[in-house]
C-alpha cells in the first residue's frame, strides 16, 4: 500500500517561506510522477507544480511560475515544494499526489495516490 505524507506547512506572513515535504512509501516511488495540488475554502483543487519521475521536467500554475520549486530525492522517496515570496492567495490546504506513470500529468483524477495534505496560511 502507498502512503503519502506531507509536512511543513505552517503559518508564515506574506513575502515569506515555506518548503513543503512528502514521504512516499514503497520502493517503486522512483517510478511515479509527482504533483502538489492546493485547495482552498470553496474552490476546486488545484495543481500546483508536477514533476517527472527522473525531475528532468517540472511544471507549474502561472500564479506560482518564478516563486515556487518543485524538486525530488529518490535516494529518500521525498518530493519538496519550495515556497518562496508567499502571497495571502495562496493560503490553501496542499496536497502531495503520485502518478504511477512517469510523465507529469495535471487532472487531480488521473492520480493514483494523495497524501492528508498540509495547511499553509500566508497572513497580509
Amino acid at each position: 500500500q502507498v502512503q503519502l505524507v506531507e509536512s511543513g506547512g505552517g503559518l508564515v506572513q506574506a513575502g515569506g517561506s515555506l518548503r513543503l515535504s512528502c514521504v512516499v512509501s514503497g520502493r517503486t516511488f522512483s517510478t511515479y510522477a509527482m504533483g502538489w495540488f492546493r485547495q482552498a475554502p470553496g474552490k476546486e483543487r488545484e495543481f500546483v507544480a508536477g514533476i517527472s519521475r527522473s525531475g528532468g521536467s517540472t511544471y507549474y500554475v502561472d500564479s506560482v511560475k518564478g516563486r515556487f520549486t518543485i524538486s525530488r530525492d529518490n535516494a529518500k522517496n521525498t518530493v519538496y515544494l519550495q515556497m518562496n515570496s508567499l502571497k495571502p492567495e495562496d493560503t490553501a490546504g496542499y496536497y502531495c499526489a503520485a502518478h504511477r506513470l512517469p510523465y507529469v500529468v495535471r487532472t487531480r483524477g488521473e492520480y493514483d495516490y494523495w497524501g492528508q495534505g498540509t495547511q499553509v496560511t500566508v497572513s497580509s
